[in-house]
């Protein structure tokens, strides 16, 4: 898409300083996603834009201060100008300047709302003052917008709480500006310490507070990329901690300079971390997991599956494309608007998709549907015919399937029906059971091809080699389709990959390309193969502390090593 340019102008934009939390986009607040939304542009780091950007609009001007940015201005003005990319995946394309607090001001000209986004609070930040004292120096407006500071957040999520019964006191430290005082008293204190250093620092950190006066054998905890599903928290003492890195082999490590949050005390519940490791201890914590999308559940399943701790990543396998012949799609259309029809049934959000697309092009709006009634195979599919405007008359009220809708179907009757017909929009390679449930209740239907499925592309590269070479920790399979689709495009799973499958149809499928079926769902639902993922997973950990073993991913076993079949 073309760029649309942004003119500066003299006029005062808006400011917001917003706290973007530790790192888990879920702890963002109402009034940050609010903030957001109404934004021009965004400025922030890289990995804090990576939170904050999934709630801006399209159009969003996105400034990444990470990133060493041109210094020519802008024509005309002097003034630095914004080059906007059309949708929220922009590049900054903002004339660098000496530093943020400039930065910021040059991206409020024109009248422009701008979110200044940092990690944490930004009242714990070390320059948000600063920035903050530019817009008033400078006349901008501006407010700020709290966040969950990232020494509260992280051993919340690490499972160290900060205060017991007793009411302990708690320190603060920022090791990388702390003076020796500041260790002296923190030292002489027998309160909570937490600690915000670096990976390699954390050893220097212990040894300070054991100089100004803590036992070396005090409970030490140590957390990096807390809040996500890279977290990863160790346990040890002040006097062991840096013994304890190095054995995990942490460190040395290229990536020392990681920030962490470390939490030191007696009475910091580290000895508890065990029963109080929540976040970590979720079923699939760290597992990436392969979705190959054919269905309008991918989405919702992603949600279930990252609520269990994995991470999804979603690939397509099919592609949808108009049909060969578009006549009888067109009839069919227009017998909606003079009438031909008293039902018309929705199977999928891409049958919805076809005959909005179909209205569009004769001019039609959701006014057309007046008089008839509409049934909807499942909730996503009724959630696009309301963002249509269309509320649906019937959606099932057990199975979302097509054999669920017509449990809930009624029978044609002549007194109250004035019209028999029933269109039925779907893909071309739809299964029968509705056209003939329908037909069993008495009712005509019009079966029309709406829209075609064919195998999409292939992934990119790197998502193949992951796939072949092991780097997923588990596949879910939603049906034959998607096994015989995903191995076409992208190869077939690597045998320490566990295998997810809908149902006993599919799991023969995934068997006849060579795949062992590890999972099965108790009945064919996606949200219950996640579910039975999510216990496999759980059995899975509970084996390994069991036996004394580190708890590992899938992924992490040794290649080519050796699955055991599961019974689940």
């Amino acid at each position: 898409m073309s760029p649309t340019t942004l003119p500066a102008g003299p006029e005062h934009g808006h400011v917001t300083f917003l706290g973007a939390g530790p790192g888990d986009p879920g702890l963002l607040t109402l009034r940050a996603v609010e903030a957001l939304t109404n934004a021009d542009v965004l400025v922030a780091g890289h990995e804090v834009l990576d939170v904050v950007r999934v709630h801006a609009r399209s159009g969003v001007a996105v400034v990444d201060t990470d990133t060493e940015l041109p210094s020519a201005p802008g024509p005309g003005t002097g003034a630095p100008q914004l080059t906007v990319v059309d949708g929220t995946s922009t590049t900054p394309a903002v004339p660098a300047v000496r530093d943020a607090a400039h930065l910021v001001m040059e991206a409020a000209r024109g009248g422009r709302r701008v979110v200044r986004a940092v990690s944490g609070d930004p009242g714990l930040d070390a320059y948000a003052a600063e920035e903050m004292l530019a817009c008033v120096r400078a006349g901008v407006p501006f407010e700020v917008v709290p966040g969950v500071a990232a020494a509260v957040g992280v051993p919340a999520y690490a499972g160290v709480p900060l205060r017991d019964a007793q009411g302990a006191d708690v320190r603060f430290v920022d090791a990388r500006t702390a003076s020796d005082r500041c260790w002296t008293e923190v030292g002489v204190s027998d309160g909570t310490v937490v600690v915000s250093t670096s990976l390699d620092s954390v050893g220097a950190a212990a040894g300070e507070l054991v100089a100004a006066g803590r036992k070396p054998d005090t409970p030490m905890t140590v957390t990096v990329a807390g809040t996500t599903t890279r977290q990863r928290t160790w346990t040890a003492t002040l006097g062991t901690i840096a013994q304890t890195l190095k054995q995990a082999k942490v460190l040395p490590s290229p990536e020392g300079g990681r920030p962490v949050i470390a939490v030191v005390g007696e009475r910091s519940a580290a000895a508890q971390r065990d029963q109080l490791s929540w976040f970590e201890n979720k079923p699939l914590f760290g597992w990436k997991v392969l979705v190959p999308r054919t269905k309008e559940q991918s989405a919702s399943l992603s949600d279930q599956l990252r609520s269990y701790g994995a991470v999804p990543h979603e690939v397509p396998t099919i592609a949808v494309e108009p049909p060969r012949t578009p006549q009888q799609m067109e009839r069919a259309v227009k017998g909606l608007v003079t009438g031909r029809y008293e039902w018309i049934a929705f199977t999928s959000v891409n049958a919805v998709k076809a005959v909005r697309e179909k209205f569009e092009e004769y001019g039609l709006d959701a006014r057309a549907f007046a008089g008839i009634k509409v049934a909807a195979v499942g909730e996503q599919t009724a959630k696009a015919l309301v963002a249509f405007g269309v509320k649906p008359d019937l959606v099932p009220s057990g199975e979302q399937s097509a054999a669920g809708l017509l449990e809930d179907w009624p029978p044609y009757d002549p007194v109250f029906d004035p019209i028999d017909r029933v269109f039925l929009p779907r893909a071309d390679i739809a299964t029968e059971t509705l056209v003939a449930g329908l037909i069993e209740l008495g009712w005509e239907v019009d079966d029309v091809t709406a829209y075609r499925t064919v195998r999409a592309s292939p992934p990119p590269a790197d998502t193949r080699e992951a796939i072949k070479g092991g780097g997923f920790d588990a596949v879910l399979f939603t049906s034959s389709s998607t096994v015989r689709n995903l191995v076409g495009i992208a190869g077939k799973p690597h045998n320490v990959t566990v295998i997810a499958c809908i149902g006993p149809a599919t799991a023969k499928t995934a068997e006849e390309h060579g795949l062992r079926v590890d999972v099965m769902a108790p009945e064919p639902s996606v949200h219950k193969l996640a579910e039975a993922l999510a216990d496999f997973g759980l059995k899975r950990r509970a084996a390994a502390v069991e036996a004394g073993d580190p708890v590992t991913r899938p992924s992490e076993r040794r290649p080519g090593a050796r699955r055991r079949r599961s019974t689940t």
